[in-house]
């Protein structure tokens, strides 16, 4: 692809109604091409992803980075300039706040008010389509997705709204519903069917079921990092991301220590203070030097308890369980290094 590239990550919890609901286009997206020069091109790279950056890592070389989880991960990204790949859940893998929220917005209440939301839309809907985004538009961005496992992203995403971040973060109260797994497997299952990615897997030969001669030459592989993975061998599940979505790979990618990209950082993540303090106060990306030990569900439940108080030890298990399918599902297309 000739020109620059458009990174964007989002979280899909935002572009989807919550409980498998019916959507209808976004009026802000439901227009009419006219004239010339209206042809998009692939040229946007989306990504999405449930609740925030892993470990607070989430920039690189002062371009934003790919995020996915507020406060861990799943995340889809789209055609466009990637100075590097941090994080998301639902975003994605990712660990810091990223889905969508401003100043407290969470599902619809600010700070403990009711805001009014205009939804559903009064526009038409496309059969099949999930999202608010209309098919055509989709059709413009090359997606991967960033993913996190629950038991880390929920709490990690649960901590940024209780005492003594949520003054920080202006973020108040918090939701199950805000996980976004089941919104980003729609999505992505939405893909597939369209032919907006797929059938390929990235680093997968194995997956690649369907007759690859009948895939269209513009058919973009399916992308999936694991933030978990991506955080034991940073270098070559960043070089895999870029491999897959046609960027070049170089290491400095992993690294964000002059003052330059310290300012950038900072700029970029002024409106989500609380949730990046890691990843701003960090220069580069290295492998963390022991893989997370499996716990038992007992022990994450301990760990819950003594942390945040048996109610909401309960609530995140809830969420933790009512998600695992979702996220289990996305991972079994994960990139293997």
């Amino acid at each position: 692809m000739q020109g620059k590239r458009i990174f964007i990550k989002d979280i899909d919890h935002y572009l989807l109604p919550p409980n498998d609901l019916p959507a209808s286009v976004a009026p802000s997206l439901h227009r009419i091409k006219r004239g010339v020069g209206t042809n998009g091109t692939n040229g946007e790279v989306q990504a999405n992803g449930v609740n925030g950056d892993v470990n607070g890592h989430a920039h690189a070389n002062g371009h934003t980075a790919t995020n996915g989880v507020t406060p861990d991960t799943n995340g889809a990204v789209s055609n466009g300039s990637t100075n590097g790949v941090t994080n998301g859940t639902n975003g994605t893998a990712t660990n810091g706040h990223t889905n969508g929220h401003t100043n407290g917005h969470s599902n619809g209440h600010t700070n403990g008010h009711d805001s009014v939301r205009p939804y559903p839309y009064n526009t038409p809907a496309e059969p099949g389509n999930p999202t608010v985004m209309p098919r055509a538009l989709q059709e413009r961005f090359h997606w991967a997705f960033l993913i996190r496992d629950p038991h880390f992203s929920v709490p990690s995403y649960f901590r940024c709204t209780i005492p003594p971040l949520d003054k920080v973060t202006g973020f108040y109260n918090y939701s199950p519903l805000e996980a976004g797994y089941d919104e980003l497997r729609r999505h992505f299952d939405y893909l597939r069917r369209e032919g907006l990615v797929g059938p390929r897997v990235a680093t997968r030969s194995d997956l690649s079921v369907e007759d690859e001669s009948k895939v269209k030459k513009t058919t973009d592989e399916i992308c999936v990092i694991d933030a978990d993975d991506m955080l034991d061998a940073p270098a070559a599940t960043i070089e895999a991301f870029c491999n897959s979505v046609g960027l070049p790979y170089t290491p400095d990618m992993l690294i964000w220590d002059t003052p330059e990209d310290y300012k950038v950082a900072c700029d970029a993540f002024e409106k989500w203070r609380g949730f990046h303090n890691d990843a701003i106060e960090s220069s580069s990306l290295v492998a963390r030097t022991h893989k997370h030990a499996r716990k038992t569900e007992e022990q994450f439940d301990e760990d819950w308890r003594k942390k945040y108080g048996p109610e909401a030890a309960a609530m995140i298990r809830q969420t933790v369980d009512a998600n695992m399918e979702d996220y289990l599902y996305m991972k079994q297309f994960a990139v293997k290094v």
